[in-house]
């Protein structure tokens, strides 16, 4: 027998009327920073492509080598995360298996652009995607553990 997993956010629309406390919404951020936050969460994901095609194409050294890093670097990072980290990824991982796959891009964009002379750029991105992920990843297991309860049984 293969259990189903339940989807940790209720499915449909909000309800009308349904406040921050409203059972199986409840998230730790208030809405204006949750929606702050996610779209900051995705100009991350594209500076982190962006740091990563900008390492490729300086650091290969003859023009196919640098485009073949500039756009493989960036592709590769897109479809592990397509696959793996992102909110309708192909595959469901536990969540700490989609931390590690976040880690693992953000780092290496900011690794990567930290090697090719700027650090102060590769830092502020690494300081700002490891606060931004903190917050989701909070917000998140909040909604998570206000609709475990409210999720009937398969």
């Amino acid at each position: 027998m293969t259990a189903s997993r339940p989807d940790p956010a209720p499915s449909g629309p909000r309800p009308a009327g349904a406040g921050p406390a409203a059972p199986g919404w409840q998230r730790a951020l208030p809405p204006g920073l949750h929606a702050v936050n996610e779209g900051l969460a995705f100009l991350l994901e594209l500076l982190a492509l962006g740091g990563l095609a900008w390492w490729g194409a300086d650091t290969g050294g003859g023009l196919g080598t640098r485009i073949l890093l500039g756009a493989g670097a960036p592709i590769l990072a897109a479809v592990a995360w397509g696959m793996f980290a992102a909110p309708r990824a192909r595959f469901r991982l536990p969540l700490a298996a989609v931390l590690a796959v976040k880690v693992i891009v953000f780092g290496l964009a900011a690794v990567g652009v930290y090697a090719i002379g700027q650090p102060g750029f590769a830092i502020a991105f690494a300081v700002v995607a490891l606060i931004n992920t903190a917050l989701a990843t909070v917000d998140r297991d909040a909604l998570k553990n206000t609709t475990a309860g409210s999720v009937a049984p398969p």
